[in-house]
């Protein structure tokens, strides 16, 4: 029986203690009473599509809406084919098709919090990869009504998730508060990124690991991950987010 303290203090420092930190920042934050008071207007994170002929793909993520915002993160992906004269967005929700494009500007605030990107590629590397984004997508199988959850997936980061692996050239991984990522498709147990740089091992998305050059170590716990960044040195903490060098290095 000794071995559950040392589960359980960890469990304190590395994933409650945040969370209530968390929580507390949250609180004090001023936020929209409502979807329909929330703004959900284009930001200028993005340049304008005709600012360049070159294709590009953006991966970004903003905090929720509600109390729930205190804790999670939702994720979208955005491509722009090579002389294209407009982004195409693309993201999962939890209402009508799941599955939607263009719903919203391709870098619109999400229930008035702006987004950051996550991880972007341009150029050639956009152009190799846009196809098989496509091809993840269509290829997703919890893309029909009624196939989201909030919690623990399959849900927004879920579908986002699921096109990183499937789509290594991004050469990212979402943040540690984008609740559901870890949900594999088909309640899977075990995947392995296209490129072999990254295992994951999971539970329902409620408890797992995820190990390789791309995610470091992560431990997940209850939809929240823990972990270290060994290549891109930060520490990735429950609710609050990265910590140290950011995920989207130039390549």
């Amino acid at each position: 029986m000794r071995i559950f303290k040392p589960i359980v203090t960890f469990i304190l420092i590395a994933y409650l203690a945040p969370m209530a930190m968390a929580c507390a920042w949250w609180m004090s934050v001023d936020r929209p009473t409502s979807w329909r008071a929330a703004d959900w207007s284009a930001t200028g994170l993005l340049p304008a599509p005709t600012a360049s002929p070159e294709a590009t793909v953006h991966v970004l993520a903003a905090r929720i809406g509600g109390f729930k915002g205190a804790f999670a993160v939702h994720s979208w992906i955005v491509v722009k084919e090579f002389g294209a004269s407009s982004y195409t967005r693309y993201e999962k929700v939890g209402w009508g098709n799941p599955i939607r494009i263009n719903r919203y500007p391709a870098d619109a605030t999400w229930y008035s919090n702006r987004p950051w990107i996550v991880t972007s590629i341009s150029g050639q590397d956009a152009e190799a990869a846009i196809p098989k984004i496509v091809e993840a997508i269509a290829s997703y199988p919890h893309s029909g009504r009624g196939d989201y959850r909030i919690w623990p997936g399959p849900n927004s980061n879920s579908f986002v998730a699921h096109i990183l692996r499937e789509v290594p050239e991004l050469d990212a991984v979402l943040p540690p508060n984008a609740v559901g990522r870890d949900y594999l498709p088909n309640g899977r147990w075990i995947a392995m990124d296209r490129d072999g740089s990254d295992l994951h091992v999971t539970l329902a998305g409620l408890i797992g690991i995820s190990a390789g050059l791309r995610s470091g170590l992560e431990i997940h716990f209850l939809g929240q991950t823990a972990g270290l960044d060994i290549r891109r040195p930060a520490v990735k903490i429950p609710a609050i987010g990265r910590i140290g060098l950011p995920g989207n290095l130039p390549k």
